[in-house]
Formats: C-alpha cells, sequence, structure tokens
C-alpha cells in the first residue's frame, strides 16, 4: 500500500536536513537495506536505507533541497504497485505554495514526473494567480496633473553638467563620464582634481574587490565555528603540556609494520590515550547540566581533515581494541570521512578527541575541547634533539603534546595524573599493547 516516506530525524535536535541525492529513481523498486536517498546533516552525510522491499512512486522534493525533518519527501509503494497508486496520497497531502509540493518543504519542487492530466510545470516560470474579486480589484490610477503651460510634453533633458576642457578630456582618457563625477568648482563645475579623484576612487575599489573572494559558509562549516565558540564561552579551559622520548615508540612500530600491516604513530598515540584512560577513569567522562557522566567503556574521536571541514569520528570500546584493529579502523573512518559517508551515529560521542597536527610538521598546539567531551589531545610532530640523560646530552626523538581540559568535569589533579601515565605509555610502549 502506498505510503507517505517523511525526513528522517538523522541527528539528534535536527530540525533540517539536506536532500543530497536520490539513490532508486522513481518507479524503479528496491531491496530491504538498499539506500533510498542520501541527507546532508551539519555534521555528515547519512545514507537513508530501507526498512522494507518497496518501489519509489513518487519524489516529492528535489535533490539539494533543504528540508523541515519530519516533511514528505517521497511516496513509496509496495513492490509491484503502479505508480498511479501515490495519487490518492498526494491527494491527501497539505499544499504549501503549489499543487505538489508538501507542507514543511523549503524550496523543493516535484522531481518525479506529474500526475496525469497536469500540465507540464516549469519552476522558472512565474504561477498563475486568481483573478481577485472585482471588490478587492485595484482602483485605476488618477490622470497625471495638467503639465503647467510652457513645460513642454517631451521627456525632459538631463542638466547641463558643466565642465572644463581639461576635465573633459581627462576623463575621456580614464574612461569616465563627466555627468558621474560631482564638481567642486565654481556652480558645481568639473575640474581637474574632481576628474583625479574619480580615477583614484576607481582605483580602490578596483583594488578592493580582487583583493579577496568570498566563499559561502557550507553547513558544516557554521556548525563548527558554532560549537567551537560556544565551547569557548561556556567551558573553562585549561591546558597541560607534557614531552615523552619515542624512540622506542618508533622501533616498536617499524617491528609491527613489517609484512602487510601498517601502524602509524597516530594509531599508538590513540591506544595509549585508551589505556590512560582506562587506568585513569576519572578523565573518562563528559559535562551535562544535571549531572558529570562517567563511563565504563572507553570511546575516543580522532579528527580527521576533509575539504568540507574537519570531522571527528568515534572509535568505540579503544581500549579493547588490539592495535591493528586500531589502524584498520582508522583507516576506514578516513576514507569515508573525505568521501563524506559517515553515519552520524559515528560522530557521537566520546570523552577525548585526538587531534594530530605533526604530520604537517607542527611541533606542539592547543586544541579547543569539543562538547560535551572532557578534553581534547593535541600531538606535534617526533623531532630529534639534545636530551639530558644521567649525565650525558644525547639525541632523542621527542613528541609535545597538549592537553586541553574543561575544568566543569576535570580538576587540575585529574588531568596532570593522566598526563604522567599517558607519557609513561608512550616511553614503555610494550605497555600498550599489553
Amino acid at each position: 500500500m502506498a505510503r507517505v516516506l517523511h525526513m528522517p530525524e538523522v541527528a539528534a535536535g535536527a530540525l533540517e536536513a539536506v536532500l543530497q541525492t536520490w539513490g532508486v529513481a522513481a518507479g524503479v523498486p528496491y531491496a530491504k537495506g538498499e539506500v533510498i536517498a542520501t541527507v546532508e546533516t551539519d555534521k555528515a552525510v547519512v545514507e537513508v536505507e530501507a526498512e522494507e522491499p518497496g518501489v519509489l512512486l513518487r519524489t516529492l522534493v528535489g535533490e539539494g533541497a533543504a528540508v523541515t525533518v519530519g516533511a514528505p519527501i517521497a511516496v513509496v509503494g509496495a513492490p509491484g504497485e503502479p505508480p498511479e497508486a501515490a495519487e490518492p496520497v498526494l491527494a491527501g497531502l497539505p499544499a504549501s505554495g503549489g499543487a505538489d509540493r508538501p507542507a514543511g518543504v523549503a524550496g523543493a519542487v516535484p522531481a518525479g514526473p506529474p500526475p496525469a492530466g497536469d500540465p507540464p510545470h516549469d519552476a522558472s516560470a512565474p504561477r498563475s494567480q486568481p483573478e481577485p474579486p472585482a471588490q478587492a480589484r485595484p482602483l485605476p490610477e488618477a490622470p497625471p496633473p495638467p503639465r503647467a503651460p510652457g513645460s513642454g510634453g517631451g521627456s525632459r533633458t538631463p542638466p547641463r553638467v558643466f565642465s572644463s576642457p581639461l576635465a573633459r578630456r581627462l576623463a575621456g582618457e580614464a574612461g569616465l563620464r563627466v555627468e558621474d563625477i560631482p564638481g567642486s568648482g565654481p556652480n558645481g563645475r568639473v575640474v581637474r582634481k574632481d576628474v583625479e579623484a574619480a580615477v583614484a576612487a576607481r582605483a580602490v575599489r578596483t583594488t578592493e574587490e580582487r583583493a579577496y573572494t568570498e566563499i559561502p559558509h557550507t553547513r558544516m562549516r557554521r556548525a563548527i565555528a558554532a560549537r567551537l565558540a560556544e565551547s569557548k564561552r561556556t567551558a573553562p579551559h585549561f591546558y597541560l603540556r607534557g614531552t615523552a622520548r619515542v624512540d622506542a615508540l618508533l622501533a616498536l612500530r617499524a617491528q609491527l609494520n613489517r609484512g602487510d600491516l601498517r601502524i602509524s604513530v597516530n594509531d599508538l598515540v590513540v591506544k595509549a590515550a585508551a589505556c590512560a584512560h582506562a587506568r585513569v577513569p576519572a578523565m573518562n567522562v563528559t559535562w551535562s547540566e544535571e549531572a558529570v557522566r562517567a563511563y565504563r567503556q572507553v570511546d575516543l574521536a580522532v579528527a580527521v581533515a576533509t575539504e568540507a571541514g574537519l570531522v571527528t569520528p568515534v572509535l568505540r570500546d579503544v581500549a579493547g581494541m588490539t592495535v591493528s584493529r586500531v589502524a584498520a579502523v582508522m583507516r576506514e573512518y578516513g576514507e569515508r570521512a573525505r568521501a563524506g559517508r559517515l553515519r552520524q551515529d559515528e560522530l557521537e560521542g566520546g570523552t577525548l578527541t585526538v587531534t594530530n597536527l605533526g604530520m604537517y610538521g607542527t611541533e606542539e598546539f592547543a586544541a579547543i575541547v569539543n562538547p560535551p567531551q572532557a578534553a581534547i589531545l593535541a600531538v606535534g610532530a617526533a623531532r630529534r634533539q639534545p636530551v639530558v640523560d644521567g649525565d650525558a646530552v644525547v639525541a632523542a626523538s621527542v613528541l609535545t603534546v597538549t592537553l586541553s581540559a574543561d575544568h566543569r568535569p576535570v580538576d587540575g589533579v585529574v588531568a596532570a595524573e593522566w598526563m604522567k601515565v599517558f607519557l609513561e605509555l608512550l616511553e614503555n610502549p610494550v605497555t600498550i599493547l599489553a
């Protein structure tokens, strides 16, 4: 039986989403689990899968339309139902500005074929309006007042602009009209300095126009800006900086990467952070206005740079993962993040985010906490430098990290204890594998 397919609430608290693409065309049957549509939220692109087999009878919104959550987006039916089965369902939908436009859809037009008997619809053509009743029709305009004698009946000629011969010549050479230049001479006469000022003003405008290009904000960029600005306003940040000798960590990575296995330094850092959370459970928390939530499982987010902006997919139960599993999941998340194919549930949760700019040569930096998480770990580049080893100065590989923490759920002593454990794990990396 034909029914309406509504825009799902793909993100908690979302009021609107963009229907990015249709996965199937109108009149084409689909199987259970097949992607019917792809929806864009503030954070990611979410695939809407079919809960049961069926056929897409009619699409109600076009690709790229912003749609209110819960609004109709299509009419679907059971396998084998003809397109005509959509007509009774369409007749029951409330109209909102057009015969086929469902309520709650912002600026959308039907993407499917029009109902039988309807003339083709041109979205660019103005809609005809019904003729108003006689009493509502506007009265004819009153005739213009008669002209005064001697005023003339033709079109008015523009007033004459006086200018010096030199000003006219300079304006012509610059491609300007003296009629467009304010005059500062006697009786508004345009003189040389007026033309020179107009030429200079045009040069300034041209330079300003070419100095930058405006790039419209994407939904993701607006969401990132709002979220981080809120974090800095509401979360009292404090920062801890630590350094670790990572020669043993790099040697362990080289040993693990024999054969087909590929593990990055960041994979080992993420695993070490999860182990530190397991040993200092007071860090495995998030903040809410009602309570501090302490978690039994260690879920960590990892920052991934994409063309659209930064996303932070969440790895579940990292403390219980092997390093090879961490590497595999992070590699998969990175590929899907850059392709815009992360699910909304993969972007929610976690108590700590790991962000690494060391691959770009950055030695150290501080990051902003991603609420409601309690902290974010900024990882710099491992670099060779002299260090004191007993009474000797030796060369060693040193890694600098900065922990930004929200002081509401985490005290300074707790963060310091966590940092101590974390640095010890980096310097004794075999314990990460235990």
